[in-house]
């Protein structure tokens, strides 16, 4: 159903073998500053004592970057933690940990994890990566942020950016250089407080197969892709709420209805038939009582 690349998979691309040249001589040069750019991306490794504030491009794909504090992603900035692999070495896997909060500036870009079901890793498509957020996640005017096989204790919250409601080029940022559509997803992850997309207008917006112990919001969000909104196979331990998005919550390919605790409302209500798989599948529940 998704007619646009991954965004993992087209950074690698764009990287190629920079990444692997890159890796040793980039890490975590500055102390707890990392900064890059396409053609030198910085990498994020090691243990950082405090908060950690990228500009440009930074990469974790190094073996395990550890930081003791919060993640801040400055306006226009990127990490691509989209790697299973330890590139500096050969050997052994990357990962993330952030023991506070991330946070991305205006015009950012977050890409977390990647995992077979959603976004298969460039490096190892059997792969799934263990990235851990201990606080939240908070994204204002983004490009785009996407979230794979990712635990985070705290919430996720991404308003307004998104780049446009188109699909075609130009592309704005970072995206320009990947010849890849702005879009934000969230798939696997298990999210401990609530899970909120609002006020996007991008190319595609996607919850798929989320475990969270809160509230689902999706609401206000335009997209220009007709397959976009996928708001299905979530397991809401709270409330799901879905108003004046467009295109309205429908069904992934192999979807599910959401399983939801509390109240289901709006395009994601409990009494709400959509098409599965869309566009002309039988009418289903997008979600129900569990």
């Amino acid at each position: 159903m998704r007619k646009i690349p991954r965004l993992g998979a087209v950074l690698s691309l764009a990287l190629g073998t920079a990444l692997l040249g890159a890796s040793a001589a980039g890490a975590a040069s500055g102390g707890n500053a990392c900064s890059g750019t396409l053609a030198s991306p910085g990498v994020l490794a090691g243990t950082y004592h405090g908060n950690v504030t990228v500009t440009g491009l930074c990469v974790v794909d190094s073996g395990a970057a550890v930081i003791n504090g919060n993640l801040v992603i400055a306006a226009g900035g990127a990490v691509g933690a989209a790697f299973a692999l330890n590139h500096a070495t050969g050997t052994g896997t990357s990962s993330l940990t952030v023991r506070g909060n991330v946070t991305v500036g205006a015009g950012g870009v977050l890409s977390l994890g990647c995992e077979p079901a959603g976004e298969p890793c460039p490096d190892d498509p059997a792969a799934t990566t263990a990235h851990r957020v201990l606080g939240s996640v908070t994204a204002w005017s983004p490009l785009g942020v996407v979230f794979y096989g990712d635990h985070i204790g705290g919430s996720v919250m991404v308003s307004v950016g998104g780049g446009g409601v188109s699909c075609d080029p130009p592309f704005p940022g970072i995206f320009a250089a990947v010849n890849s559509p702005p879009f934000s997803d969230a798939e696997d992850n298990v999210i401990g407080g609530n899970l909120t997309f609002t006020g996007l207008k991008s190319c595609w917006l996607g919850s798929i197969r989320n475990k969270v112990g809160g509230n689902v919001t999706i609401t206000s969000n335009t997209l220009a892709d007709p397959t976009a909104d996928m708001i299905v196979s979530n397991h809401v331990g709270g409330n799901l709420v879905c108003f004046d998005d467009s295109p309205a919550a429908q069904f992934a390919v192999g979807g599910s209805a959401n399983q939801v605790r509390g109240m289901a409302a709006g395009q994601c209500g409990f009494h709400v038939k959509q098409p599965n798989p869309a566009p002309d599948g039988p009418l289903q529940l997008i979600s129900v009582r569990g």
